[in-house]
Order: C-alpha cells, then sequence, then structure tokens
C-alpha cells in the first residue's frame, strides 16, 4: 500500500518535477512512510481505467484510426485490464510479461498475435506516459517478438487465366480482373461507385486505411470487362459492384469472399481470396522492376517495410541477378 501511494504521489507530480527530482521525491517519500501503517479506505481514483481507455481511443480516432482498428484496440486493452486485474497505473513490465506469456499458452496463439498485442498495449501506455499520467511506460522494455519469415503464396498466371476463362459472370470477371490489376484492398472494391471510375485515363480513387485517399490504376482488359459489366446493368444503384439478383444491393467484403473460395473449390485451386491479388501484384511488380517506393504508393502503405513484407522476390530471379551483378 506504501509503494502504491508513493506512485500515485509521483504520477500526479510529474508535471512539475523533472527525472531528477523525481527520483528524489520517490527516495523521501519511501524513508518518511518507513514507520507508518498505511491504509486503503477505499476512495476511488479520480480517472478509472475506461476513463484513460477512452481517452486513447479519442486520441486515436483523431489521428485516423478506423472504427474497426478501435474496437480491436478497445477488446485488446480490456483484456489486458481484466487479465492482470491492477489499476493501470499500478500495472508493471513484469505483469505484462506474464499476461503475454499465459495469454499465448492458453490461446495458443502465434508469435505474430502475441506481437500485434504488445504493439498495442505499447502504444496505449506510452500515450499514457506522453500525457504525464503514468512515469512510464511497462511495455518500454519489451522488445518485439521474433516471428519467422513465410513466403505467402501468389497467383501464377496460369490460374489467373484459369479464373478468367471460367467466369460465367461478367461481374465476376470484372471483380478478379480489377484486383488483379490494381493490387487494391478488398475493404476499397467494395466502396468504389460508378462516377469513381475514369476510364480515360483507366484509373480511380479509393479511401484506404485511415480514409486516406489515393489514385489507383487498372489495365485495358479490366477497362473493357468492366465497361461491359456497367451496359449490361439493369439497376439504377451508384455502386460499382452489385448482386447479381434483385434487388441489386452493394456487394459485401464476405460475399465477395464466400464467391472466390467457391470458384477456387470448383476449379480445384487452393486458397483464393481477395488478398492474394494484392499479394500477386506486389510480386509481379517487384519481380519487374518497378521501384519499391512507387509499389509503396501504389498499394497505399505508410511504412515501406510493409510493402516489403508483400513483395517476395521469386528465388529464379535472385539466381539471374547473381549471374549479373556478381558472377
Amino acid at each position: 500500500m506504501k509503494q502504491k501511494l508513493i506512485n500515485d504521489v509521483v504520477s500526479d507530480m510529474l508535471p512539475y518535477l523533472n527525472n531528477a527530482q523525481m527520483e528524489r521525491l520517490q527516495i523521501v517519500m519511501q524513508h518518511v512512510l518507513f514507520e507508518y501503517e498505511i491504509t486503503d479506505k477505499g476512495n476511488k481514483e479520480t480517472s478509472t481505467e475506461q476513463d484513460f481507455v477512452e481517452l486513447f481511443l479519442s486520441a486515436k480516432r483523431i489521428e485516423g484510426c478506423s472504427e474497426k482498428s478501435l474496437k480491436y484496440y478497445r477488446a485488446t486493452i480490456d483484456a489486458m485490464i481484466v487479465g492482470i486485474g491492477k489499476e493501470v497505473k499500478h500495472i508493471t513490465t513484469d505483469d505484462i510479461r506474464v499476461y503475454l506469456t499465459d495469454y499465448q499458452a492458453k490461446k495458443q496463439s502465434s508469435r505474430v498475435t502475441i506481437d500485434n498485442i504488445r504493439r498495442i498495449l505499447s502504444s496505449f501506455f506510452s500515450w499514457l506516459e506522453d500525457e504525464d499520467y503514468i512515469l512510464k511506460s511497462p511495455v518500454r522494455r519489451i522488445h518485439k517478438v521474433k516471428t519467422a519469415s513465410n513466403i505467402k503464396e501468389t497467383y501464377s498466371d496460369e490460374a489467373l487465366e484459369l479464373m478468367r476463362d471460367n467466369c460465367d459472370e461478367i461481374r465476376d470477371l470484372a471483380i478478379i480482373d480489377m484486383l488483379a490489376s490494381t493490387g487494391m484492398r478488398i475493404g476499397e472494391m467494395v466502396l468504389l461507385n460508378r462516377e469513381d471510375i475514369d476510364f480515360n485515363e483507366r484509373e480511380c480513387i479509393v479511401f484506404g486505411k485511415g480514409d486516406k485517399e489515393r489514385i489507383v490504376y487498372f489495365d485495358a482488359r479490366t477497362k473493357i470487362h468492366l465497361q461491359e459489366y456497367l451496359n449490361g446493368r439493369e439497376d439504377d444503384n451508384v455502386a460499382l459492384f452489385v448482386s447479381l439478383k434483385a434487388p441489386f444491393n452493394r456487394v459485401t467484403i464476405g460475399g465477395i469472399e464466400a464467391r472466390l473460395r467457391k470458384f477456387g473449390k470448383k476449379l480445384g485451386l487452393q486458397k483464393v481470396h481477395p488478398h492474394k491479388f494484392r499479394r500477386t501484384l506486389a510480386t509481379m511488380a517487384i519481380d519487374k522492376g518497378m521501384p519499391i517506393e512507387q509499389l509503396q504508393q501504389l498499394l497505399g502503405h505508410k511504412r515501406i517495410d510493409t510493402t516489403l513484407q508483400y513483395a517476395m522476390v521469386k528465388q529464379s530471379n535472385v539466381k539471374i541477378a547473381h549471374r549479373k551483378y556478381i558472377g
């Protein structure tokens, strides 16, 4: 209880003292309170745990985080608070380490999942530190979790042509072409409207993560199939892609994913899903010599490290490059 009192006083004095003064204050309080018994009368903190979470989420919302990300942040932080069972101000580095270890053991979670949790908690506690609610983030000394670098699959040229040749609906053909030639996210595509498409320039504006606007481009084949699909529609929905049957509602992410899975199963193709088109485009662009900075812009990545994760260079090209540049 004494240490709790000291921590509370130190936290409240953060805006007024420098680091040396804070350390001295802690020493003095420990010395003065050594012979005293401290009891808790049950007084509530000025800010509750949920107050801290709400303030943090409000700050992230202002920064442009999507509601989907905010929901994930809230669930992750709330689970941590409940799992540790302490007030936020009194959570230590050891508490976080034990929580992450227990979480991984109970949930059988991958290292990627654990590092995502660590990253969110680091953001939360760093914000509390920056706002002077706590003295120091307990996650500061918990380093990034090392994860295996798995080369994720892409579509072969044969697989893409097989899908195109077996489309019974012009809409599905236009969707496959759109995903394959632009590299846009499925969430970006389902939000597109007819008026967003510039057929003359073969481009369209999409809104990516954090409502960031960017231009993506499509090829001549996509233009032809997309125009054929739109010209054959009889509905008045403004959406670029709609359901095949009345009332012709805008397509959903889940609807496209289910359609592609069914399509892949029919053709005997493994792991057919929208995001694989994006990864395929990134890999193909790198293999053909597209500068990584331009690919980063095309895919709408904030950090170039993310782009590099998508672009898995083929081993055959590494061999050719070695012979060209080294020997």
